[in-house]
């Protein structure tokens, strides 16, 4: 009964190790900490490697849908539907994460990112170098 109870703890150990990250899956509503709006909803996904992404899968503001503009790279005049903004975000314990970068469509410019997860809000700060240099968002988890 013992080698059962031992084999069903060690099993259960291992199931929650291997959970995925409580962002993996959702979709939030970008609010701009500037005019307050809401500007688009995005879809976190864990890679391989056990780092965030986010993509965007709509953008709420009209007219500002059809391209980025100031992006490099492969999104460069691209629909913003499908950019990825969000890379590497990790999970540092908890609700914590860290070591992410974010890109503001607006300005084509990448951000270190980390944040934290409270309930249906997830609290983000951009920043470059360190992160009393930076800006902060609030996205509301939309699913």
């Amino acid at each position: 009964m013992k080698k059962i109870a031992l084999a069903l703890g060690l099993l259960g150990a291992t199931v929650f190790a291997n959970a995925a990250d409580p962002l993996n899956g959702t979709v939030w509503k970008t609010i701009d900490d500037e005019s307050k709006q809401a500007k688009a909803l995005v879809k976190f996904t864990e890679q391989k490697n056990g780092t965030l992404s986010a993509s965007i899968v709509q953008v709420l503001t009209p007219g500002e849908e059809n391209s980025c503009t100031k992006c490099e790279g492969p999104y460069h005049n691209k629909s913003l539907k499908g950019v990825t903004i969000v890379h590497n975000l990790k999970n540092v314990g908890g609700n914590n994460y860290d070591n992410g970068s974010i890109l503001d469509p607006k300005n084509g410019k990448t951000y270190k990112l980390k944040g934290t997860l409270a309930g249906s809000k997830l609290n983000l700060r951009g920043y470059i170098g360190i992160s009393a240099l930076g800006r902060n968002q609030t996205w509301i988890r939309a699913n």
